[in-house]
């Protein structure tokens, strides 16, 4: 159910965009929802070893290139999904900065721990 709810609120954070940027453009909620679990499976299968691979960038940027990777993956999902649409590299940049803030302050207000901590 966790999972489902975390899905949700992603497609929420991409909806959102559009109306904080107006190079971001998503058509439909139906469109945010696959491009939701498109970002999702990226983000758990690809990102990782891109990470891996550029790691001495990495480390001599001092962690600033994974925003570059986290950037290139929401573009390169934008390019996938039809109706999901990204302007550049830069809009991407900040878009993925916007859907991570967007994302995290709305797991935080609507997620709970169940361990007993809020």
């Amino acid at each position: 159910m966790r999972l489902l709810v975390t899905w949700l609120i992603n497609a929420v954070a991409l909806m959102a965009l559009p109306f904080l940027m107006s190079s971001v453009a998503v058509t439909n909620f139906t469109t945010a929802l696959i491009a939701a679990l498109v970002l999702g499976l990226v983000n758990t299968l690809i990102r990782p070893v891109l990470v891996i691979l550029t790691l001495p960038v990495t480390v001599i940027s001092l962690g600033l290139f994974i925003l570059v990777i986290n950037a290139l993956l929401f573009w390169l999902v934008s390019r996938w999904i039809e109706g999901f649409e990204v302007a550049g590299f830069w809009s991407a940049f900040l878009a993925a900065i916007l859907y991570s803030i967007i994302s995290w302050a709305l797991s935080s207000l609507l997620l709970k721990d169940n361990d007993g901590n809020p």
